[in-house]
């Protein structure tokens, strides 16, 4: 019987082309992991600051809604009450403070202290400049709307 030398042999001792290239694998495996996970964490960082700038646009939407709301709001007030000089109420996360100032004809009612002058036309029975805060802390920083508006009672 005849006994077969190639058996000893262990592969490791054996010329493999193929074998020079490993390392370089290695390398260009970890190279492409890097920049994988770079594009991964800037994916993440842009989906949580588009989220945020997402919710911080409809809060703000939402109290320029409000200020609309809340002037109409504080005419139906006058025109019940004839005359008063602030409202402060409270909209589920919202604040909302108005501020008012008459411009009347005639003499004004005895509960207005907020007044800028009386006019004389007889065109015009007065206006109101009114004020309107609407703030909210909901967000990831303070949303406050200001507006400025006259109407005429």
């Amino acid at each position: 019987m005849q006994r077969k030398n190639y058996i000893l042999i262990h592969s490791r001792f054996q010329k493999n082309p193929s074998r020079k290239r490993g390392g370089f694998a290695i390398i260009m495996a970890i190279s492409v992991i890097v920049v994988i996970a770079t594009i991964m964490a800037l994916s993440l960082s842009l989906t949580t600051q588009t989220s945020k700038q997402t919710t911080d646009l409809y809060l703000y939407e939402q109290a320029v809604l409000l200020s609309k709301s809340a002037t109409e709001y504080a005419l139906l007030e006058i025109s019940q009450n004839n005359c008063i000089d602030n409202l402060n109420f409270t909209e589920d996360i919202y604040n909302i403070n108005i501020d008012m100032h008459y411009v009347y004809s005639g003499a004004l009612p005895a509960t207005c202290t907020n007044s800028y002058f009386t006019i004389t036309t007889p065109e015009s029975s007065g206006s109101v400049l009114m004020d309107v805060t609407v703030s909210t802390n909901a967000a990831s920083e303070p949303i406050t709307f200001f507006r400025r508006s006259i109407q005429k009672l």
